[in-house]
């Protein structure tokens, strides 16, 4: 999703750092922008449960319908519908790409798919919404390995903290392994997915 609005100003909306450059920003400024952004607003039950729809949808930079779409196999599915939503989020490429350090922000991630440098099992993938199953391997195309941000990838630049346990990654080699599906609990994600559903089934 083509997302043109300022990450800073879209953060301070949401109410959490979009990216690790927002951060000092976002503690600088913790309050909506505009000329109105200190107020004190009164809010109903329907923004509250927007807001965090909203919140779901940019940390994973989602179109409406892709979320509406990971809502709706979760309903499906068996398990907590909340919690396998953001789970079948998570197993989308470009937020693998992200988690595993071979791409600096989710924008990123989904701009170097899209282009066409990443491989699952030996075969080019350019779709970010592609779902990994466990025992995949994704991989930076060889003609790409020689490129800047995968250059900084190998150096761990992009690296915030360590690996998620259902990922095996060699940066080094610039390839991840998903060994298994990501419990919630391991998603680094600032969300109360109940919310969400709610939003979804009124």
């Amino acid at each position: 999703m083509n997302n043109s609005r300022p990450k800073v100003r879209l953060s301070r909306a949401l109410g959490i750092p979009l990216t690790r450059k927002c951060v000092k920003y976002f503690e600088r400024r913790p309050f909506p922008p505009g000329v109105h952004g200190r107020a004190r607003r009164k809010t109903s039950d329907y923004q509250v449960r927007l807001l965090e729809k909203q919140r779901l949808r940019h940390q994973y930079n989602v179109s409406e319908s892709q979320l509406r779409r990971a809502y709706d196999d979760a309903h499906r599915g068996t398990g907590k519908t909340g919690e396998t939503m953001v789970v079948l989020l998570e197993r989308r490429l470009d937020a693998t790409v992200q988690r595993a350090g071979l791409a600096r922000t989710i924008y990123q991630a989904r701009q170097l798919v899209a282009h066409g440098h990443f491989t699952v099992d030996g075969r080019k993938v350019d779709r970010p919404s592609y779902r990994l199953k466990p025992g995949q391997v994704i991989a930076v195309r060889e003609s790409s390995r020689t490129k800047p941000p995968f250059l900084l990838a190998a150096a761990s630049a992009h690296v915030d903290g360590p690996t998620p346990p259902y990922l095996e990654t060699a940066l080094a080699e610039l390839r991840t392994t998903v060994l298994r599906e990501p419990l919630r609990s391991e998603i680094p994600v600032v969300c109360d997915e109940q919310l969400v559903v709610e939003f979804y089934a009124r």
